[in-house]
């Protein structure tokens, strides 16, 4: 049996076949999020030893626009992000709407984390971070309008590993990934993993 047959099975076990419509169900989300907690943590906390994010936190419209890109190819469709390729794999076991908003709606009770620094200089990351205020926020807060996530959420190692995937390409240029698009330029600014670690250690003191 393949992989995305295989957790679409166990999310089918989880939630007993049954398919609700309406408001998200978030005592039915958590269910669906055991496959999840293998890698996100169960409380949303990421690990940074298999690549997985933290999630709890992060905001409802940014959490199902990613699933939904995972499930169409536009993100993890690029053979060079093996990562991405493994969570495209797992966001296919989401096998409706339903689940998605359920899942996401049981992530956003989850207590929000406060992410470390980071080893930067948060000082010389002041100046990195301008261009990205547009968008992202004076305070790394996101903006819904401009589909710009927060920032001042996500683990210093995981910004820096995205960044690098736009830097490369391996992330931001697959078909429809009009926002990912947008970041590739930007990341592109950065010269360095060095000025990739002091703006993402000037975005997370924010939160001090």
């Amino acid at each position: 049996m393949s992989g995305p047959r295989l957790f679409a099975l166990l999310i089918g076990c989880l939630v007993s076949g049954s398919v609700i419509a309406g408001e998200p169900d978030a005592d039915r989300g958590k269910r669906l999020y055991k496959v999840c907690a293998g890698c996100h943590g169960f409380s949303g906390e990421g690990n940074e030893i298999v690549g997985a994010p933290s999630l709890a936190g992060q905001e409802t419209w940014y959490l199902a626009r990613q699933i939904g890109n995972y499930q169409h190819g536009i993100r993890g469709g690029n053979g060079d992000d093996t990562l991405g390729v493994s969570m495209a794999m797992m966001a296919q076991a989401l096998t409706s709407e339903e689940h998605s908003a359920d899942v996401v709606a049981y992530i956003n009770t989850l207590p929000r984390p406060t992410p470390a620094t980071g080893a930067g200089d948060p000082a010389r990351g002041a100046s990195l971070y301008a261009p990205c205020v547009a968008c992202h926020g004076e305070q790394g807060q996101g903006n819904e309008a401009l589909q710009a996530p927060a920032l001042n959420l996500m683990p210093a190692w995981y910004q820096i590993a995205q960044l690098k995937k736009f830097k490369e390409g391996s992330r931001g240029r697959q078909p429809g990934d009009t926002y990912g698009a947008q970041m590739a330029p930007m990341a592109a600014v950065l010269s360095n993993e060095a000025d990739m670690a002091d703006v993402t250690a000037y975005i997370l003191s924010l939160n001090e």
